[in-house]
């Protein structure tokens, strides 16, 4: 009896072996075990009952989706969508992040939306990710200046361009440098009617689309050519990261007024007010800064990767022991 029970034992072990391991079909392993294809069946069904077969799905998304909520609850956001990228590399998270905040700006807009948009190469994975949305008086305008007499592309009108095309909307371009040498500059191109008009729609836009600049020296923002050494030096001090081109410290707090007073665009504090404030970020250089934005509630929702969601759930616990 015992020698019966070892031998049927045996034949469960090698067919799950031939089944599992080796990717045998169950007709080729009823063939080469001598035995009926429902045989077989009633092995690998025993196999599996008695635990001598275990299965395991590693489901990414699983691992996104409870990131995703433990971000929303934590930092009190609206919506958290966090993507599983495949490594910690900042073209490659640009791509995913894109394709992500596309489909979900494709499920987000509405008639009569007025969409506020700033420029980078970020938003610009963005736009040519969009899917063409049938929607009715939808407006995109930029939130920020993006004139440069610097090489560097901005992606400033492309990007204007494929939200406007994917959403069958009229645009408004801000045509003004992003910062100017003084407020006095600022003012006078403030006052005109029709840069006034812009701007004014920025502020009325319910839904913002930013991403995060970093404080690193390649940064986009650095090539525009708008810094003086002074600003630089002010900068490297405290800052963590910019949005819309206004720096900030760890805190979410403005770090250099004076270069805030020269800033064309929308000021962080109306982001705020935003039905969706939608923040497209992730990738190492970019965490402390998120983390300053996700503080001063710049965002409601944010857009980012599982290695960077780790970071600032991280980052939160060590604040929170300290």
């Amino acid at each position: 009896m015992l020698l019966e029970k070892d031998d049927k034992l045996s034949k469960v072990i090698e067919a799950a072996k031939l089944y599992y391991l080796l990717d045998y079909t169950q007709s080729e392993i009823a063939k080469k075990m001598g035995v009926s294809r429902p045989t077989v069946s009633r092995l690998l069904q025993q196999g599996k009952r008695e635990g001598i077969v275990q299965i395991k799905i590693n489901d990414p998304t699983e691992e996104v989706d409870q990131l995703s909520l433990e971000l929303e609850n934590r930092f009190k956001l609206k919506k958290a969508i966090v993507t599983s990228v495949p490594e910690y590399e900042e073209h490659l998270i640009k791509n995913y992040l894109g394709g992500v905040a596309a489909a979900y700006l494709t499920e987000t807009v509405k008639d009569d939306d007025i969409i506020g948009v700033t420029w980078g190469t970020t938003l610009y994975h963005v736009a040519v990710e969009l899917k063409q949305r049938f929607v009715r008086n939808v407006q995109v305008v930029q939130l920020k200046g993006g004139v440069s007499h610097a090489e560097t592309n901005s992606y400033a009108s492309e990007v204007l361009y494929l939200f406007a095309k994917a959403f069958n909307s009229t645009s408004h371009q801000l045509p003004l440098p992003a910062i100017v040498d003084s407020p006095i500059v600022k003012e006078a191109m403030e006052r005109d009617r029709h840069i006034r008009a812009i701007l004014d729609l920025g502020k009325q836009a319910n839904i913002a689309v930013f991403t995060m600049g970093s404080v690193k020296e390649d940064a986009l923002l650095f090539k525009m050519g708008y810094f003086t050494d002074n600003d630089l030096k002010s900068i490297k001090h405290g800052a963590v990261g910019d949005i819309c081109s206004r720096f900030f410290d760890q805190n979410g707090v403005i770090c250099n007024q004076d270069l805030n007073d020269r800033t064309l665009g929308i000021e962080l504090e109306a982001l705020k007010t935003k039905e969706h404030s939608i923040l497209v970020a992730g990738g190492a250089d970019k965490i402390n800064g998120i983390y300053g934005a996700l503080v001063g509630n710049y965002a409601n929702t944010l857009i980012t990767d599982q290695f960077t969601a780790r970071f600032l759930l991280d980052r939160l616990d060590n604040e929170n022991s300290l």
